[in-house]
């Protein structure tokens, strides 16, 4: 069943840009936990009253992305490792059946759009353009996630994997890890191509278990003496 079409206002619009571009300045560490976030200043930069800022930042809020102290003012969220650990345990839950129910269905032009990501991610670790990389292995998990066609668990995994996000940006260059995540999602799009879904699911959740190994050495050094 199709959901209802939400038109939204100009002020949703606006809320909803300056949601995206914090999101993705906080999720790529640009802004770092603990930054205090004005909404005077952010007002400004985006060119819009308050009341939009206002409701972008309580929707990062949600995410756990900002903490907001009333009478103090709003900041980045710091990485709490419940959050990150919460987010891997919904990431396994949801993406491993995803990765089940697309195999059995093994289209044709999804298996074309994976190839030609893969093939792109290829380039990036030859040209060494880790952020790149990062961004296609977003869009290669979002594009088998999305084949499922249920947009509102779609939208609850994105708020679920925020905090994870962050961790997993640290995460990636060290040890070999970008390596590593290309051969893993090679035999992703593989696993669809066999039509196998048991097999497929088993590929899924052996990544994202080496995805959460990676994450739990980061955390452990964040949660050395001396850091924050």
């Amino acid at each position: 069943m199709n959901e209802p079409l939400r038109v939204q206002t100009r002020e949703q619009l606006k809320a909803e840009r300056i949601y995206d571009v914090l999101r993705r300045r906080i999720r790529d560490l640009e802004l770092k936990p603990g930054a205090p976030l004005r909404k005077e200043e952010l007002a400004l930069a985006f060119g819009v009253s308050r009341a939009p800022v206002s409701e972008a930042l309580a929707r990062l809020a949600e995410e756990g992305l900002v903490d907001i102290f009333p009478q103090h003012g709003s900041f980045v969220g710091k990485i709490r490792p419940e959050d990150v650990r919460e987010g891997l345990f919904i990431r396994l839950g949801l993406e491993t059946q995803a990765m089940r129910d697309v195999a059995l269905a093994r289209d044709p032009a999804l298996l074309a759009r994976l190839d030609a990501n893969i093939a792109a991610q290829a380039e990036t670790l030859r040209r060494d353009e880790l952020s790149q990389f990062y961004e296609l292995d977003e869009a290669l998990h979002a594009l088998i996630f999305g084949a499922v066609g249920h947009p509102r668990a779609f939208r609850f995994l994105e708020s679920a994997r925020a905090q994870l996000d962050r961790v997993r940006r640290l995460a990636l260059p060290g040890g070999g890890r970008p390596e590593a995540t290309f051969d893993e999602h090679r035999r992703l799009v593989e696993a669809i191509r066999m039509g196998d879904g048991e097999f497929a699911a088993a590929a899924m959740r052996a990544h994202l278990l080496a995805v959460a190994a990676s994450v739990e050495r980061q955390l452990s050094h964040l949660a050395a003496p001396g850091r924050d």
